[in-house]
């Protein structure tokens, strides 16, 4: 059970709960159900077919696949080997794709052959023809000639042994993580095993966890929050039910089927299950806490989960860069600290709120909020000037969050420097879609906003002023821009304009837009 994994690496971190809990479930996807035993003996195998491939310590390996068991035996493959796991996200079209593979070097990438409405494999060969690093396509669930298969793998492995490799735990990568900023292509947030395990065992203690505890995984692996959510299940000897795709009253069966005691996610999710017809036909009384992030939640919200699902709630706060969790609420804590804040620095955070000069401000005052935590990435991956835009030589992490700290040390996010939507827990980038309108030959300016939702906290809104002369509709670009980005980045409204409001030296207004939109009535808001 829950110890200190202190000088551990995420190999070894399932080699001691496969020691200590061999018989024990850890993982069912729906369709297979697996012992620690099942676990450590296919990522063996895995381990031992990549060794045969090449895949040497410090290779790049991608894995882009739902959230399927294979993606945790993919995971402890890569680390047995040595590797450093890039995950990404199965939407990506093939651009987008094409930068992560590109950039960070991978000499081999996992995948289905199509899902969430791409072909993948199309997609991946295309691309190993256009990126020198791209050896080996593994393919997953399917069979391709000519490419090498996720099972032939496990044959291969079989007859093989797993190298042993040196890890250095707090100075070797374990993950490479893309996270987009508001400029640029995505930057891949390099994340040690010393990173990854620490924050594992300070969130473990947060929530509180016992050894019979079965989590709910809803979230996607390729996030960090999916990810986070792997090791934190082996470093507890747990167990987990993976939902390919959320579907609430799937979500509500599982739980009373599988005893799930651990349901976590962004708000969105529970405000489906709750409002869902079935809600009240279903044994939910395994249920010990909901741990939401992502998004905030409504106090009322936050109240119905309690009195109707009879759970404890706890809030928790975090990003890619800081693997990812800083901040948890408490058991105790009232449902307007639960709704308004994202709780205190876990166990070894450090926390500050800065002016634009980085000067620490009074308590209650607005500023950025900072961070130092041993969970802090070792910086973007090839990329140390813009490390250093974030990391200052003490080593604070300056979030891009607008935050407050009360004089108990509970942060209040109260805005972003940047102008990040967050819709159903996805970050959109207004900077990434609007660089994507304006190749398009009738647009002549465009600004993306965020609007309030009930549902998924925020959704997105173009507003476009065509060319003179230019009668494109708003239909139209949307399907220009759907055949280019994932589809949850893709605007939920479209609006074409005469003007957009700008400063005086011509920059826009995006606030002033936002409003205008909502008053005007532009668009249908729920």
């Amino acid at each position: 059970m829950l110890a200190s994994y202190e000088g551990m690496s995420v190999a070894q971190l399932l080699e001691k709960a496969y020691r200590s809990s061999p018989d024990k479930e850890v993982i069912y996807d729906g369709v297979r159900r697996l012992t620690y035993h099942d676990l450590q003996k296919e990522a063996n195998e895995i381990a031992s077919g990549l060794a045969q491939l090449g895949i040497k310590p410090g290779d790049r390996v991608a894995v882009s696949l739902p959230a399927w068991y294979e993606f945790i035996v993919c995971v402890f493959a890569i680390a047995k080997v040595g590797a450093i796991l890039v995950p990404f996200n199965t939407r990506y079209r093939e651009e987008e794709a094409e930068h992560i593979l590109r950039d960070s070097g991978a000499r081999l990438v996992f995948f289905p052959r199509e899902y969430d409405k791409v072909n993948h494999l199309a997609q991946f060969q295309s691309l190993k023809q256009r990126v020198p690093s791209l050896e080996h396509l593994v393919t997953v669930r399917f069979e391709e000639q000519n490419l090498v298969s996720y099972k032939h793998l496990k044959t291969i492995g079989v007859e093989g042994h797993v190298p042993k490799v040196e890890v250095q735990v707090e100075e070797d990568p374990f993950a490479i993580i893309y996270t987009s900023g508001t400029t640029g292509k995505p930057k891949g947030a390099m994340l040690t095993h010393r990173n990854l395990l620490y924050v594992s065992e300070k969130s473990c203690s947060a929530i509180r966890i016992q050894e019979n505890d079965v989590f709910l995984h809803a979230s996607p692996y390729f996030h960090i929050m999916g990810l986070a959510g792997i090791i934190r299940l082996v470093a507890s000897e747990t167990k987990a039910v993976i939902m390919e795709s959320f579907h609430a009253e799937k979500t509500l069966q599982l739980i009373e089927q599988e005893k799930i005691t651990i349901h976590s996610g962004v708000p969105t999710i529970f405000i489906l299950e709750l409002n869902h017809p079935s809600f009240k036909k279903y044994d939910l009384s395994s249920l010990r806490v909901v741990i939401m992030a992502g998004a905030p939640c409504p106090v009322e919200i936050i109240r119905r989960i309690k009195a109707e699902m009879g759970v404890a709630v706890l809030i928790s706060y975090g990003m890619t860069e800081t693997s990812p969790i800083i901040t948890f609420t408490d058991f105790d804590d009232d449902d307007v600290t639960l709704s308004e804040t994202v709780g205190r620095a876990i166990e070894g955070v450090k926390l500050k709120i800065v002016n634009d000069q980085r000067e620490e401000v009074a308590v209650g005052e607005v500023g950025e909020l900072a961070c130092q935590t041993i969970g802090l990435m070792k910086g973007y991956y090839n990329l140390p000037d813009k490390t250093n835009e974030v990391i200052d030589e003490q080593r604070w992490f300056y979030t891009g969050d607008l935050a407050t700290m009360d004089e108990n040390g509970y942060v209040r996010i109260v805005g972003r420097k940047k102008d990040m939507i967050i819709r159903g827990g996805y970050n959109i980038y207004p900077t990434e879609m609007e660089e994507i309108f304006y190749t398009h030959s009738s647009v002549m300016e465009v600004s993306i906003v965020g609007l309030p939702d009930t549902v998924l906290g925020e959704i997105s809104c173009a507003a476009v002023l065509l060319k003179p002369e230019h009668n494109v509709t708003a239909d139209e670009l949307k399907v220009f821009i759907k055949s280019r980005v994932a589809d949850y980045k893709v605007p939920d409204h479209i609006v074409i304009v005469d003007e957009l409001p700008k400063t005086p030296s011509g920059k826009i207004k995006k606030f002033e837009l936002k409003d205008l939109v909502i008053q005007e009535k532009l668009v249908a808001l729920r």
